[in-house]
């Protein structure tokens, strides 16, 4: 779940950023696109720790 609302959230953040920057369609899409995959990986350790330490 957690890396589902980070790439949610990422992309969200890099579409407003290329927005900000009066980027072209495709420059929003990649942006957004880059963000959703880093904060999913993100996303990915942060419930990979909780996991671990609960276990």
């Amino acid at each position: 779940m957690i890396v589902l609302f980070g790439a949610l959230l990422g992309a969200v953040t890099g579409g407003l950023i290329a927005r900000r920057r009066k980027g072209k369609t495709a420059d929003i899409l990649q942006y957004a696109f880059v963000y959703a995959l880093i904060f999913a990986l993100a996303g990915l350790f942060v419930t990979l720790m909780i996991h671990r330490a609960s276990v």
